[in-house]
């Protein structure tokens, strides 16, 4: 690469200009800070700031796309960038807020930390940069032709939110099928519409309710509404793959030549994480209907509200008032976030991909989503206590490790502390209560 620029010819970024000024050449003395002043001015984002999980992610993106070799950044950038993930660098990466065509804010904010300048996270606090590069020995990296524009540059944080969210899917997918089992052994729902199923395993040996007929489409359905998400998050971790496999640099360098693309418009990811978006929201909308069959004695034959003494104790009806209160807030996030495109750039950049708001969107909803879940989880151990009998052999495991976790509600209780430990315990952990 650096042959290649001895030619003299204008290399966008490099000798040139970015943007709408693509067309101003650089002398030699603008190019050597040219650079570093791509990160400094493009630091117009604020607070909030992204988790740690999704900075860490971010990073991990990057260094994966400069391992392609098509970005042509020097070993050392990528000796650099491997170090502080390994040493617990985080930067302060705003999270919102974020109109330019590619990711040029946040991952200008990410790395211009490398260089010492802005705000790095440690321990819940902002550092300067420069003060957290000294204390870990390290001297604040000179930047070569290319490596700053390389490093604002492609689609990372997407990649990132594609990344974190498709293993919190897997596990919500998880849990929500367990979900579904309970409430069908709980209510002794006819089974035989559950052929084919992850469902019908977990169910084998449950006992039918006699003169149930058909169970609410909550019931019923739930399954393959979760058949059809899966499906979803498989195509957006294929469009994942696809993304790693796409020159992410504009211009990349490939077999010796500059050729423009087009990685940082990261809309196929965004699209995919809105789809999967709408997907988790009617998810949530059987779960939340199926916690409420759970409560009503006319479905499940057991005391009205799943209390111990109805009446006297409100039993578990808050639950699914909290349940509701998610999903309402999961509805408001439906809309796809990849639309509303605006000229920006003096009209040299008039579409946005809007990508990563799609997928903080997704992350909101996931998280939500998990809250839900463990109402459910909930009312499904408090309903097998009140049953009594043993359920379907399969779900043992499942209730043994509810009933570890989730005390009976045999008196009123706040339940809000015990909802968000559950939450997070699915939200962390992988579900090994089903078999495979």
């Amino acid at each position: 690469m650096l042959a290649a620029l001895d030619e003299d010819r204008p290399v966008y970024g490099v000798n040139t200009g970015m943007g709408r000024l693509a067309g101003t050449r650089l002398t030699a003395g603008q190019q050597a800070d040219h650079q570093r002043n791509l990160l400094v001015g493009r630091a117009v984002g604020g607070k909030p700031w992204l988790s740690p999980e999704l900075t860490r992610a971010l990073l991990r993106m990057r260094l994966r796309g400069f391992l392609r070799g098509d970005a042509a950044v020097s070993p050392e950038l990528v000796t650099f960038l491997a170090d502080r993930l390994n040493d617990g660098f985080l930067p302060a990466v705003p999270r919102d807020s974020l109109g330019s065509a590619g990711e040029i804010i946040p991952l200008a904010h990410a790395f211009q930390t490398f260089v010492g300048l802005g705000t790095v996270i440690e321990d819940g606090a902002e550092v300067p940069a420069a003060e957290a590069l000294d204390r870990r020995g390290v001297r604040p990296f000179v930047l070569g032709p290319k490596e700053g524009a390389s490093l604002i540059q492609g689609s990372p944080l997407a990649e990132a939110y594609a990344w974190v969210c498709g293993e919190r899917l897997r596990r919500l997918l998880e849990w929500q099928t367990v979900c579904a089992a309970i409430t069908v052994d709980v209510l002794g729902a006819p089974q035989a519409i559950y052929r084919g199923t992850r469902v019908e395993k977990l169910i084998e040996g449950a006992a039918a309710k006699k003169g149930v007929v058909q169970a609410p489409i909550s019931v019923r359905v739930g399954p393959k509404v979760l058949e059809y998400v899966g499906r979803t998050v498989e195509e957006l971790r294929e469009t994942l793959r696809e993304s790693w496999e796409t020159p992410a640099d504009s211009p990349a360098f490939v077999n010796g030549e500059f050729v423009p693309a087009t990685g940082y418009h990261a809309a196929a990811l965004g699209l995919r994480m809105d789809a999967v978006k709408a997907a988790l929201v009617h998810a949530a909308e059987v779960s939340v209907q199926r916690l409420h069959r759970l409560l009503d004695p006319q479905f499940s034959g057991l005391p009205p509200q799943l209390a111990v003494d109805p009446g006297p104790q409100a039993g578990l009806t808050p639950l699914h008032k909290r349940a509701a209160g998610e999903l309402h807030a999961m509805r408001r996030l439906a809309a796809p976030a990849t639309l509303g495109s605006l000229d920006t750039s003096a009209g040299q950049e008039d579409v946005q991909a809007f990508a990563s708001k799609a997928g903080a969107e997704l992350e909101t909803v996931i998280e939500r989503f998990f809250a839900i879940t463990a109402c459910e989880l909930i009312a499904g151990r408090q309903a097998r206590y009140l049953r009594k009998a043993e359920g379907a052999p399969r779900l043992a495991d499942a209730y043994a490790w509810l009933a570890e976790r989730v005390e009976p509600v045999v008196v009123d209780r706040s339940l809000g502390p015990e909802i968000d430990r559950l939450a997070a315990v699915c939200r962390e952990s992988s579900c090994r209560l089903e078999p495979a």
